[in-house]
Formats: C-alpha cells, structure tokens, sequence
C-alpha cells in the first residue's frame, strides 16, 4: 500500500528508517514541541536527543498504514516495532505543521 504524503512526512519517516537523528530534528521547526509516553520535548535540539535516545533503546522500525490530513494538521497511523514490551504496536502521529516544517508531534495509541 502506497500512502499519499506531504514531504515533510515523507521526509520524516525516512529518516526514521535510517536512524538518522539530525535529518529527524530538521523535519521540526526550531520551537516545536514532541509529546510522547506523556513527555515534552521543545525545540530541534531536545528532539534530536529524545529520537536519538529512543533508536538506540528501542531500535524503533515504522511501517505507515493510514495517514489523513489538511494542509496543517495530519495524522499518520504506523505500526512500530522494535526492542520494546508489546511490540508492534499501532500508534497515531497527531501532528500540526507550518511552512513545511512540524510544529507539533503527539504519539498516542492508535485504536486501529
């Protein structure tokens, strides 16, 4: 299944792919905020630590399933695998972008 996705996305989830933490962060503008396991992470810097940390834990693998979205708010459906308890598991990536960049990220457990 082919999924329709904005670049930035795109862009995202291959870097995801390639454990590339900085290609990860630059998907991000500067102020923008990640929330995950109901954790904050703000701003490119924190975010580069917060993916770099989980990759090396979790050795974390996306396949997208669903992605529905607006020119500002999207949400992709993936199911993550990896080094973890109760994986896979489908999780939701609620997220808001601006000027091409993702200024907000919330990972949620997907009802899928």
């Amino acid at each position: 299944m082919h999924l329709k996705l904005p670049k930035v996305i795109s862009d995202l989830l291959a870097a995801q792919k390639n454990y590339d933490s900085e290609a990860y962060a630059d998907c991000f503008s500067e102020t923008a905020l990640v929330i995950d396991e109901e954790k904050e992470y703000k701003g490119q810097k924190a975010i580069k630590n917060w993916i770099e940390d989980a990759n090396q834990q979790f050795k974390t693998r996306m396949k997208p399933t669903k992605y529905s979205g607006t020119d500002s708010k999207a949400i992709l459906t993936a199911v993550v695998s990896g080094d973890f308890d109760g994986s896979p598991v489908a999780l939701d990536y609620h997220m808001e972008t601006k000027d091409s960049k993702i200024t907000r990220l919330e990972i949620i457990l997907s009802n899928e």
